[in-house]
């Protein structure tokens, strides 16, 4: 009977760095889209009342919640593992996107700040 314990298997510094990069990107992407979407809405005809904002706000800050929590999760995984946790916040990401735009498209109550 061996007295150490299994070490967790850690990935190169330089892998991390680069996986998270690569999927950072798409993040960025997500986050600009976001932004863009927020300033077309806001510079409008009708504007942005308080409730508008917020939820124009959210899909802004919720790629960047999601990027730290795969972060956290995967980075002492596996690569593959890793690259997963980060495409699942991507992928969560891009729907919550989505159904803001699909909510932006049909709730009137948004705008006329």
């Amino acid at each position: 009977m061996s007295t150490t314990a299994a070490r967790p298997r850690r990935l190169p510094t330089w892998l991390v760095v680069m996986i998270a990069g690569v999927f950072g990107l798409f993040y960025a992407f997500v986050v600009w889209s976001s932004v863009a979407l927020l300033v077309q809405q806001a510079s409008g005809a009708l504007g942005l009342n308080g409730l508008g904002w917020f939820v124009y706000i959210l899909p802004i800050v919720f790629p960047l919640v999601a990027f730290g929590v795969s972060f956290a999760l995967g980075a002492r995984r596996g690569a593959g593992e890793f690259s997963l946790a980060l495409l699942t916040g991507l992928t969560l990401s891009a729907a919550f996107w989505l159904a803001i735009v699909g909510y932006g498209a049909t709730s009137y109550s948004l705008y006329g700040g």
